[in-house]
């Protein structure tokens, strides 16, 4: 006779394996997320230290100094492409009228003028600050040429070898800086003449052939004094300049968070300002969820509550589809079928009363935002339509019970029963797209600035690039070790933090609004 505890010990062997196997990979995947940490830590570490030595040395070597001087040269030439912007777009609204080329020209003429004058008006101070960038990159030179002996000479110690031949000459960075601190008048020169040429301008402004664009001429004109009342700010930051004010180590990482400049390879100096990343990547985020949560929510409403079975069968397959078409593919779509469409459509004459249209780039925001909300749609339909289904069958029927129409119990029953799980779906679809690399890349125009939201819709249609966008395009040309590749790291280490805030998130909403069918 068969022993009946042989089968039980059998069966809990059988749940152990199984148990086992299933703690396993939960601890695996705990043990992987641990290790992309600590690696992430490892090779980011390193920056806030190098870039607080950045900064000390970009204020130790007069570049702080002559870059009051830039900015100022940078602001009239912001000024100076928003004339040019606007000389564009009067010559395109004359050639609509039926004018010539030659008549176009002739008639902006007068204008032409003016925008000439704004743009020589700076030579003078463009020079001096020429000359003096030339003066602090010798300064920031030689103290790399420095730090780089006393490198090697460590180097040499730390080895055993003798580190007689290496040349250490320091800097004397008082005397270096003379030149520059002694040119404060002549400053003081270039730019009371700089004021009074751009002064004499504005007081005979031209006339515009162009009635209709005399509004963003006055902008223009608003924005020109207010440049010129900046005037006794820079010059009195110029001569409160303290070389030997310390830096703070904060300042290393406010300058990452809530800098508004990445450049990188700088004759100048390097930037590492992850802002106008964290901006590309949320507005492509946004455009893609405005876009994707309205079809994935309503396409899995229809499919588990309002179509016949045949077309659920029909319709569920192919939206799923779409998440197994690689991304390159929906990067080469977009280059060449999407943005161009949309560059397009925008120059339709219906659609001329929108200010930002026509637009000039084909790969922009909108266009990988379009395509990422089709990357997103799988997601948030499939996991709604979970949410859906997973209501009790006792609340629709309660609903029918009481006389309430198929529509009525949708969306008065269903979607709030299912609620979490939608918000959960479209929360999820969020990170999805975030974190997608390839189509932004290909798509979003790599511009690194942050979009001008001062122009309406037109912020929307602006090239940008975003975190995912700068790991993939410039970690594989980076020295190991160097500043840039270890911000490189800490923007991946932005995301990662980012990615699982935004899970975090998604299961609290979870809770939060969970049913209780209890």
């Amino acid at each position: 006779m068969k022993n009946p505890n042989r089968f039980d010990r059998k069966r809990l062997r059988l749940d152990h394996v199984i148990k086992w196997f299933f703690a396993s990979n939960a601890l695996l995947a705990i043990v992987v997320l641990a290790l992309i940490t600590l690696f992430l830590f490892r090779e980011g570490a390193g920056f806030f230290p190098q870039n607080l030595q950045n900064l000390r040395l970009y204020r130790m070597a007069g570049l702080e100094y002559v870059g009051l001087m830039r900015d100022q040269v940078e602001a009239h030439t912001a000024l100076n492409r928003s004339l040019q912007d606007l000389r564009m777009r009067q010559v395109a609204a004359l050639l609509k009228q039926g004018k010539t080329p030659e008549e176009a020209a002739a008639a902006l003429a007068p204008f032409d003028a003016f925008a000439a004058g704004f743009d020589d008006s700076v030579n003078d101070l463009r020079g001096l600050v020429s000359d003096l960038t030339d003066s602090a990159s010798a300064i920031k030179e030689k103290a790399k040429i420095h730090e780089d002996a006393l490198e090697q000479r460590r180097f040499l110690l730390k080895a055993g070898k003798s580190a007689e031949g290496v040349s250490v000459t320091p800097v004397d960075f008082d005397a270096e800086r003379a030149p520059l601190r002694a040119s404060l008048p002549l400053y003081q020169a270039a730019a009371r003449a700089f004021h009074d040429k751009v002064t004499a301008l504005l007081q005979q402004p031209p006339a515009l052939p162009v009635q209709a664009l005399q509004p963003r001429f006055n902008q223009f004109e608003k924005a020109a004094q207010v440049y010129l009342a900046s005037f006794p700010k820079t010059e009195r930051g110029l001569r409160e300049w303290n070389p030997d004010a310390p830096v703070p180590w904060i300042r290393s990482v406010t300058s990452f968070l809530f800098g508004t400049e990445w450049i990188t390879n700088s004759f100048w100096q390097d930037w590492y300002g992850i802002l106008p990343l964290l901006a590309g990547s949320l507005l492509v985020g946004l455009i893609a969820l405005v876009i994707a949560v309205p079809l994935g929510v309503s396409a899995a409403i229809y499919v588990s509550e309002l179509a016949r079975p045949a077309e659920a069968r029909f319709i569920k397959p192919f939206l799923e589809f779409i998440a197994a078409i690689p991304s390159v593919v929906l990067g080469f779509f977009g280059i060449a079928v999407l943005g161009e469409g949309i560059r397009r459509l925008t120059q339709w004459e219906a659609l001329s009363w929108i200010s930002a249209f026509p637009i000039a780039e084909r790969l922009n925001a909108f266009t990988a935002g379009a395509l990422l909300a089709l990357m997103a749609i799988p997601t948030i339909f499939s996991l709604s339509e979970d949410a859906l289904n997973s209501v009790p069958r006792a609340f629709k029927e309660a609903s029918y019970a009481l006389g309430a129409t198929r529509l009525q119990t949708v969306f008065r029953v269903l979607v709030p029963a299912a609620l979490s799980g939608i918000l959960s779906a479209v929360l999820l679809g969020f990170g999805r797209v975030i974190g997608e690399t390839m189509v932004v890349l290909l798509c979003a125009g790599n511009r690194i600035a942050i979009p001008d939201f001062t122009g309406g819709l037109g912020a929307l249609f602006q090239p940008v690039h975003t975190m995912t966008g700068i790991v993939a395009q410039e970690l594989g040309e980076v020295p190991s070790g160097s500043i840039h590749y270890r911000a490189l790291f800490i923007v991946g280490l932005f995301l990662f933090f980012l990615a699982l805030g935004i899970n975090w998130l998604a299961q609290a909403v979870v809770r939060r609004f969970k049913v209780d069918i209890g």
